[in-house]
Order: C-alpha cells, then structure tokens, then sequence
C-alpha cells in the first residue's frame, strides 16, 4: 500500500516532509484548477520536480472552480500536452478529477449528469494521448448526505436534484445512493478513493475527540452507527467500487481533527488513535483492494470549525516521532510505489 502526503506546498517541501519521518512519501498531491492557466502549469511543474526527485507517484487533482461546463476538449488536449514529457520521464500521474463531487461546497458538486460527462471528456481525452496516466473518482465520505446548506447544494425542482433522488421519494437524503449518482462508469475508472477524516464524534464540530475505535473501517465499509450519528444507510464504498468493481481503492485525503489548545498529549493522542487506525495491522489482509493512504498535512481555516485546524503530523515533534515509529512495514514509500499500478 502507497503512503503519500498531501503537502502544503508553500509552506513545506516534499524533501522537508521525507525529512521529517524519515521516508519520502510515495504518493505527493497537488491541487491545480483546472482548466490550466499559466500559473497552474507553473505549479504542477514544479511539483513534477519534487516527486520525480523523490521517485514516486503525483496524485494530481483538478478543480473545475468554474464550473464543469469549462471542461472541453481542447483543455483536456492542453493537460495532456503537459502530462506527456513527465509520462516520458517515468513518473507515474494519477488525475483524481472534480474530488468530492456529493459534496455541496465545490462548483462541480451535486451536478451528476454534467459532472459525468465532464470526468468522462477528461478520461477519454488523456486516454487517447497518454499510456500511462490513470484515473481517480473519489466522491467524499457520505455521513451526514446531501451535505445541505452548501453554496452548491441540488435544488429540489431541478434535474440534478431528480437525479439524486434514487428512491424516487422526492427528497434527496441519507437513504438515497450518495456514490452511485456520479459515477462515470468503470471504462473510464482506474481509482476509486473516498475523502475519510475524523472531524470529531457530534456537532458543533471544532470540538478535540478522540475517535472511536473502528470509525475507520465501520466509514469505509457502510457499517458506522457511533457518536457522530447513524449513516447505517450509507453504501459499503469498499465492497461496491473496489471488489465488486475491481478497482484500486485510495484514501487520498485522511487526518483527525485537532484544534490546538495547549493540551499537547491529548492532541497527540487523537491523531495517534486515528493512525493506529488507518495503518492497523490487518488492513492490507482485510482490504487488498486498498492501495493507496495519504495524509492531508495542512493547517488551516475550516469554515465547519470557524477557526484554525492542525491536521499535521509534523508540526510537533512528538508527534511526528510517534508517527514515524507507528508506521507499519506493509506501508511502501517512495522507492518502492512500483508494487501499486492498475491491473
């Protein structure tokens, strides 16, 4: 299984990272809008630089904040004109399209058909000009769906909304598919991945909990009933994409919640008990399918949380020891992602 790090880019290099825990990451993300402008092919090159120094995998991830009707051909056909000489190179891409997309927080959420469409024009397109670029669908953990009060929230009345309605019961809710709707069908998949944090155990969020033991898993398999709420009717993510689908599975963006209060043990021992989690011992065994764990190490505004969230693992020494020594051996870094490409 690749370990990679979602790194804050401007702040902290991928060296700085490998650095820090003692391996290079074999997986780094890198956020672009998309379509690209000048500056975003100015940002993915230099991330380019990093892990191909580094020898790993760049998950790259594109934003369509304007909207998806601003995907086309021609900015498909401008993307793969860059991919092209870094695919010559070696390095291996995978283009994790539109993330989050049941999500109501992004401009290309909750617009199945057209989002569809859209990841589809993106996989077609790099598929004719590259060979080895893969593709990532990776919608957001579904507890707490339709995510509603979002600025891109599915209106009733209009065809998104009827499209999300799976049960046809004129409401689009917990018990409606959160997955199914966006899936841009398995000729078009080579990932599935599944955006999966601890944001804490109830509202209001912002609160510094410990998670339960087996959220992680209980999330990743349909199965959660616990502090944070009943999403019992939420799709086995795990079952569903990755061995109905024989996909590779990814969590290309994980970490729990901390907001820093001076209490340095207990928030160590939050993101540790999620860790022990995502990296226990019998995971490769219990999902095989699962080939890809990446920790988003930012600190940032969370507008959930109305203030600062430190989601890093090596921001503080102790914890960046502690989490370095809690890595498991089944765990492939850098020099070794060469075990993980879709089959």
């Amino acid at each position: 299984m690749l370990f990679g790090v979602n790194p804050d880019w401007a702040n902290q290099s991928l060296l700085e990272f490998g650095q820090a825990i003692g391996e290079e990451p074999a997986v780094a993300v890198s956020f672009v809008d998309f379509p690209l402008r000048e500056m975003d092919v100015k940002n993915l090159t230099a991330a380019v630089h990093q892990v191909q120094r580094a020898g790993g995998t760049l998950l790259l991830t594109l934003e369509p904040k304007g909207g998806l009707d601003t995907v086309t051909t021609e900015s498909v056909d401008d993307l793969a004109d860059v991919l092209a000489p870094v695919e010559a190179t070696g390095t291996t891409v995978v283009v994790r399209f539109g993330h989050e997309m049941n999500g109501s927080w992004y401009a290309w959420g909750q617009q199945p058909e057209a989002y569809i469409h859209a990841f589809r024009t993106v996989s077609s397109g790099l598929r004719d000009s590259l060979d080895a670029t893969s593709m990532m669908w990776a919608p957001n953990y579904a507890g707490g769906y339709p995510f509603a009060g979002g600025a891109f929230e599915a209106k009733r009345g209009t065809a998104h909304f009827a499209a999300l309605d799976t049960n046809g019961d004129g409401t689009v809710g917990m018990t409606d598919d959160p997955y199914a709707p966006y899936y841009p069908g398995d000729d078009a998949v080579d990932w599935v991945g599944m955006s999966l944090y601890h944001w804490g155990s109830a509202h209001p969020w912002g609160e510094n909990e410990l998670p339960e033991d087996g959220k992680f898993v209980a999330q990743l398999t349909g199965q959660y009933r616990g502090l944070a709420g009943d999403d019992s009717a939420v799709p086995d993510f795990y079952a569903e994409y990755g061995e109905k689908r024989q996909k590779l599975v990814a969590i290309p963006e994980t970490a729990a919640l901390v907001v820093n209060r001076g209490d340095a043990a207990g928030e160590l021992a939050i993101k540790q008990a999620w860790w022990w989690q995502i990296f226990a011992a019998d995971i490769p065994e219990r999902f095989p399918k699962l080939k890809m764990i990446n920790w988003f190490e930012w600190h940032k505004f969370e507008p959930e949380v109305r203030g600062d969230v430190d989601w890093t693992i090596t921001s503080d020494r102790t914890v960046t020891r502690a989490f370095a020594a809690d890595l498991p051996e089944w765990v492939r870094f850098a020099e070794q992602r060469a075990s993980c490409t879709p089959g």
